[in-house]
């Protein structure tokens, strides 16, 4: 069976699946100050991280345009493509909208336009659902169906090292931002069923931090066993590695893997950032 699974460039997807010729990445773009960085391949990680600490400003992204989607809706097969949560991005209206003009040419090709309602690895894990529905011989119909009720159930949850970029584009006050900082204090945040962004709990410390997502997770989790762990870290592999052990110690999922973050989750994350998903 033919098809293509498009996610913008949110989604932190593992090597093998950046290798999946079936799937494709629809970047964004990032502009800190006059300075602007296409998250695409050629992303420099480490370049955009310096420019933000050094920029009094809040970094911003672009979606991409309707155009950017439709002209990989023309390939053979089913099309699904995955999308930032639409409560964060426009990328979801855009895709949306370059799906409405596709078909008034070509009524009859099958596309499905999903609003993740998470990010990074959230993201990730539908895409996976996606090719593993497929794989198994699915319908569209059917799968659009499933992939919606394993979005329902997903959960995703962060750790920031940072409150820099939240104090900069006005989520959190200057004072707020200032006594976290001298307090040490790091907030464990979580997704919305809507999509938006929730504040769960708060710790001294990014290991303290840390630990006590791994028990909200423990607490919240449904049949871990016949789900997937993915954590994305932005710059900070061990960290990575030292939350996955304390999860997969609590809870027995069925599966686990790590990514570093591409652009969009950088700008979100910043630095020291872990996001998980699951």
């Amino acid at each position: 069976m033919e098809y293509k699974i498009l996610v913008d460039s949110c989604t932190d997807l593992p090597k093998e699946l950046k290798e999946d010729s079936s799937f494709k990445v629809i970047p964004l773009s990032l502009m800190v100050d006059d300075k602007v960085f296409v998250d695409n391949g050629e992303f420099n990680q480490k370049e955009f991280l310096r420019t933000m600490k050094e920029s009094p400003n809040s970094p911003k992204s672009a979606c991409p345009s309707p155009e950017d989607y439709m002209k990989e809706f023309s390939d053979e097969g089913d099309t699904y493509v995955v999308t930032l949560s639409s409560e964060l991005s426009g990328s979801y209206n855009s895709a949306e909208l370059a799906k409405r003009l596709y078909l008034e040419d070509n009524p009859n090709k099958k596309i499905e336009i999903i609003d993740s309602r998470s990010a990074s690895v959230g993201q990730t894990l539908i895409s996976m659902k996606i090719k593993e529905l497929i794989s198994e011989g699915h319908l569209f119909e059917d799968i659009v169906q499933k992939v919606n009720a394993f979005r329902s159930e997903m959960k995703t949850k962060f750790v920031l090292e940072s409150l820099d970029n939240l104090r900069k584009n006005g989520r959190l006050s200057h004072l707020k931002a200032i006594v976290a900082n001298v307090l040490n204090i790091k907030p464990i945040m979580g997704g919305t069923p809507e999509g938006t962004i929730t504040k769960l709990d708060q710790a001294r410390g990014i290991t303290k931090a840390l630990i006590s997502m791994a028990k909200i997770i423990e607490r919240d989790v449904i049949k871990p066993q016949e789900r997937v762990l993915a954590i994305a870290h932005c710059n900070c592999l061990e960290r990575a590695k030292f939350i996955k052990d304390e999860i997969l110690k609590r809870v027995p999922f069925k599966d686990c893997f790590i990514v570093d973050t591409a652009g969009v989750s950088t700008m979100y994350a910043n630095e020291g950032g872990i996001i998980v998903a699951y």
